[in-house]
């Protein structure tokens, strides 16, 4: 039994209390018991669905494992993570998505859902064994971390996977339009005299994938999307009635390709950022709705690798831990609090198909308090994950966590 005081549901001013007891909430208001927590006057809502995110094991432990990632995604309001295949070896087998699974529930930090590859080691040739995988416990099939080129596989895969209820997630990018591109192909990129990525590589991809699922009536869900011509796309899919979702990061809703003047491989990412015009489109994707979710696309590697010049560094922005607090601090006042919420919780359900998070008795004691008033600067040497760096550094940021609970017990607690 754990007691929540001092806390306001989102909308309300008037302190109060929740009670949860074996992994839910059993009541607003009741007289206090077993563990008591002083939530400081924070706002309670349901803990954040991550839907993207490169946790870096098996295999890549110097960049990240399931201990720092986990504990820097609580830190981050997420009670809930979903996280890539695309590791060393790829997570193509069931005997890989258990192990995950059973570790990440020993570290009592966020949950683990571990995705599972769509075709063997992701090389895009032969499906794996998704109905094995869904029954080890994997969340969603992707080949995350390349990009589906046969798009006859896609669609097998896409037909198998709907005949198991299970979403196909995908890295929408042409590869031979994008061929080297480091960054965004356009003003910048060419008097930086740097090779571009033309945003057409991912709206080419976007239309054929859109087609597939139109097809095979799978559902397809498109990440990290980052311009305004393929939000378009999503939007015209989804009046015709395709089963196609999408998400968008917070590097492409914050940064734009002038980041880039200056060399810095930290700002290099796949799918590229873009321009402002794109940044602003996507804002309003959110806002009418065209956009389904929020996901960081966390992606950490070491320091030594970000320093290298744009050609040689790898792609990759970690951001799991600063995801609310910058995108509450930069559009809460146009998006409003519920709006943000939902695109952080329940917009990420309804594309997985599992139940809408909530504070009602009886709902999943998953819950994140949030301080959403207090301005506390980014610091990276203060993150849980193993990527100490940040695009965001030493920016004022309101909306940090001061709380999760994952199962009702403690995930993350600022001290």
């Amino acid at each position: 039994m754990l007691t929540l005081t001092n806390i306001r549901r989102p909308g309300s001013t008037t302190p109060e209390t929740v009670t949860l007891d074996n992994g839910v909430i059993t009541g607003w208001n009741l007289p206090p018991e077993g563990q008591i927590i002083d939530g400081q006057g924070g706002t309670v809502a349901p803990a954040l669905i991550e839907l993207h995110a490169h946790l870096r094991e098996p295999g890549q432990e110097v960049k990240e494992d399931l201990e720092s990632g986990l504990a820097a995604a609580a830190a981050g309001g997420y009670g809930t993570v979903v996280s890539m295949p695309n590791t060393s070896p790829v997570v193509d087998d069931p005997a890989t998505v258990r192990a995950l699974i059973e570790k990440a529930n020993r570290l009592g930090f966020a949950r683990l859902r571990p995705a599972a590859a769509l075709t063997r080691g992701q090389l895009g040739e032969q499906l794996a064994e998704l109905a094995t995988l869904k029954e080890a416990g994997a969340a969603m099939f992707t080949d995350d971390g390349r990009t589906n080129e046969d798009a006859r596989v896609l669609r097998l895969g896409l037909e198998y996977a709907g005949s198991l209820g299970m979403v196909v997630s995908v890295h929408a990018e042409d590869a031979s339009l994008r061929q080297g591109g480091v960054m965004n192909e356009g003003v910048v990129s060419e008097e930086l005299g740097l090779p571009g990525n033309p945003g057409a590589a991912e709206a080419a991809r976007v239309a054929r994938d859109i087609e597939i699922a139109a097809l095979t009536g799978a559902r397809l869900h498109i990440q990290h999307l980052s311009t305004a011509r393929a939000l378009d796309l999503v939007r015209e899919g989804k009046r015709r009635g395709v089963p196609v979702t999408c998400e968008v990061c917070p590097h492409h809703l914050t940064l734009t390709d002038e980041a880039l003047r200056g060399f810095d491989a930290m700002y290099k990412v796949a799918p590229p950022l873009r321009t402002q015009v794109d940044a602003d489109y996507l804002l309003q994707g959110l806002l009418d709705g065209t956009v389904d979710c929020l996901a960081t696309d966390h992606a950490p590697h070491t320091r030594a690798e970000k320093e290298q010049d744009l050609l040689s560094a790898p792609f990759g922005i970690p951001s799991i831990e600063v995801a609310f607090p910058l995108l509450w601090t930069r559009f809460g006042e146009q998006l409003g609090l519920e709006k943000l919420l939902d695109l952080f919780t329940g917009g990420a359900a309804r594309v997985m198909g599992w139940p809408e998070p909530g504070l009602e008795p009886g709902q999943p004691a998953d819950l994140v308090v949030l301080d959403l008033n207090t301005e506390r600067p980014v610091d990276p040497a203060t993150f849980r994950s193993k990527a100490k760096f940040s695009p965001w550094a030493g920016q004022p940021l309101r909306g940090w966590p001061l709380l999760t609970l994952v199962n009702g017990q403690v995930a993350y607690q600022r001290q």
